[in-house]
């Protein structure tokens, strides 16, 4: 039976769990833990470092019984759309408002699949418009503009 290794796969893991290792030690060290009932400023920093260092392990886990994967085409669509649509959201999120700029900065980063129809990309964007509105707006009640002051709403 032959092995197989991926060093890209190895490389990310390492990374995983040398972050992981920094914040969790960084968080243990310097902030004051708690526990699960009264939870101190640390808390939270070191759930996510273990997360970041059991996902590290299952990554470099994988990378010894995986044979890395062909060197491809770069995929230009997709850094072409995709890049762009946090920008996008980030320069007009404060003249459009948080509606407009999700439903724009979502449109643009659809296309960056060659089969999305023009349809799917705006039923798409709607969805994700009124889910992040919802989530953010009303449930979670963060304070943002729906609508900004470039729009005559």
């Amino acid at each position: 039976m032959r092995k197989s290794f991926d060093p890209t796969d190895a490389l990310a893991g390492i990374v995983f769990i040398a972050f992981g290792l920094f914040f969790g030690l960084s968080s243990l060290l310097r902030l004051d833990i708690g526990t699960a009932f009264r939870m101190g400023p640390g808390y939270a920093p070191l759930v996510l470092a273990s997360v970041l260092l059991l996902l590290g392990v299952l990554i470099l886990l994988s990378a010894l019984r995986t044979a890395p994967e062909p060197v491809t085409a770069l995929a230009w669509r997709g850094m072409l759309f995709l890049l762009p649509a946090p920008i996008l959201f980030g320069l007009t999120v404060r003249g459009l408002g948080f509606v407009p700029a999700i439903f724009l900065a979502t449109l643009l980063a659809a296309f960056a699949s060659p089969r999305m129809r023009p349809w799917q990309a705006v039923v798409l964007a709607l969805a994700v418009t009124v889910f992040s509105t919802l989530v953010f707006s009303y449930a979670l009640g963060l304070p943002f503009r729906r609508f900004g002051p470039w729009l005559p709403v």
